[in-house]
């Protein structure tokens, strides 16, 4: 669907090429970053402009329940679902003028300068051009908004928070989603290049306007790789693992195999996806790594040995990573949920039998549905009495008891605080050691 935009006409392929992925995210079902290197290898879009295309797109994404209530004010009646491109063109021309520092005329202007190089929506852009202009009257009511991360949430997901933990923690949890999250880094030893600001855990956190992230100092060095402060606690938990044989169950893209691995650990890697666990290797050869790298379905895998620990970051919903993937809002349904629950609770019976006594499991997820955590977790030792819990102490995670809850898992969440920073990932961990 490349629209093959006048060259002549600055901006217009980054915004081309920013509605295009709205387009594949929301109506041809692609997660976000699948569908920017497409669209942005389509366009041949020059550096400079990438970054444009991103802050569009997932701008788009994280204010689309505002947009979507703007365009329908101004709208007579919706678009046909035939016409979804121009929704979408509208949606990312709407997503600038009332949240980015973009001109209003530019935005109108690039809008329906790509309603008309095509043929089937030529004849929308004076529609496009009239609703846009009255889109733009409506900064100031937009600007006012109260519950603002509570219109940008699907409303299926948004009762589930609100059941989980309240409805002023689900209101927290999605204003955390309107915002871009930091970059995290994770160091391969104790010292950096880098000027950043150190987390309580040691891993480094840059904010916003570092560039492009193979430019930064220690990434060719492989100093370094990026992982999110609470995707980092879960290795944490396991303390010192040199010399111990440890499996790191669905292991893609691999940031905790790295950390296992740099502990000096005797790593197996472990992914049903020979294509992600290629991604595992590359990234394990970049910063000078290695691990014993396994694609097999782990429900029919059996190892030569039992394990001294087991790292299982079961598939789920991956709710918790919305700051950073806000595609996640639309690519997920309540029916996904019920069945990466089932799959989750499979995935843990058969880790169970893969560690030794007195061996340990630490089980995770990106989610922030307590399905996929404390509520699996729950119904795991219920079930196995030969298990039983670790409680997290505050000396594991840097003295941040405020993420360690009443049973001593670790509930992150993404408003949470970090040392002195603020975001991080939400994430669920548990820690559990076979008695017998």
């Amino acid at each position: 669907m490349v629209q093959n935009p006048k060259k002549n006409q600055a901006g217009l392929a980054a915004r081309s090429a920013a509605s295009e992925i709205i387009w594949r995210v929301l109506i041809d079902g692609s997660y976000v970053d699948d569908a920017f290197v497409k669209v942005v290898s389509d366009y041949n879009l020059a550096h400079r402009d990438r970054g444009l295309v991103r802050a569009i797109s997932a701008t788009t994404l994280r204010r689309l329940g505002q947009i979507q209530a703007v365009l329908g004010e101004h709208l007579k009646k919706p678009l046909a679902p035939k016409f979804a491109h121009a929704s979408c063109i509208l949606y990312t021309a709407s997503a600038q003028i009332l949240f980015m520092d973009v001109p209003d005329h530019s935005a109108i202007d690039l809008a329906v300068a790509q309603l008309r190089v095509q043929r089937k929506l030529h004849h929308l852009s004076g529609m496009a051009n009239a609703v846009l202009r009255k889109v733009v009257t409506s900064k100031q009511q937009v600007a006012s908004e109260k519950n603002v991360g509570r219109l940008n949430t699907p409303k299926w997901l948004w009762q589930l928070w609100a059941k989980d933990y309240g409805k002023d923690v689900a209101e927290k949890i999605a204003e955390a989603h309107l915002h871009e999250a930091a970059l995290d880094l994770s160091l391969k030893t104790g010292s950096s290049q880098l000027e950043a600001v150190v987390l309580p855990t040691g891993t480094l956190r840059l904010d916003s306007g570092y560039g492009r992230i193979e430019d930064l100092a220690g990434y060719e060095e492989g100093e370094w790789w990026v992982q999110d402060f609470a995707a980092s606690l879960p290795v944490k938990l396991l303390g010192d693992v040199a010399g111990k044989s440890v499996a790191d169950i669905c292991a893609a893209p691999g940031g905790k195999t790295m950390q296992l691995a740099a502990g000096n650990a005797h790593v197996s890697a472990v992914d049903i996806s020979e294509r992600r666990l290629l991604r595992v290797e590359e990234n394990l050869g970049r910063v000078d790594l290695s691990a014993d790298i396994i694609c097999a379905d782990v429900m029919e895998w059996q190892p030569d040995e039992l394990f001294d620990a087991l790292l299982l970051d079961a598939p789920c919903s991956a709710t918790g990573t919305i700051r950073r993937h806000p595609d996640a809002l639309y690519l997920k349904k309540s029916s996904d949920i019920d069945a990466l629950c089932k799959l989750q609770k499979k995935l843990l019976a058969r880790a169970a039998n893969m560690v030794k006594t007195g061996g340990t499991i630490i089980y995770c997820t990106c989610s922030l549905q307590k399905r996929e955590g404390e509520l699996q977790i729950d119904a795991f030792l219920q079930e196995n009495e030969n298990f039983e819990r670790l409680p997290v102490t505050p000396d594991d995670v840097g003295g941040m008891d405020h993420l360690i809850n009443d049973n001593g898992d670790l509930r992150t969440l993404p408003f949470h605080g970090v040392g002195d920073s603020a975001g991080m990932d939400g994430f669920f961990v548990s820690r559990l050691v076979r008695k017998t």
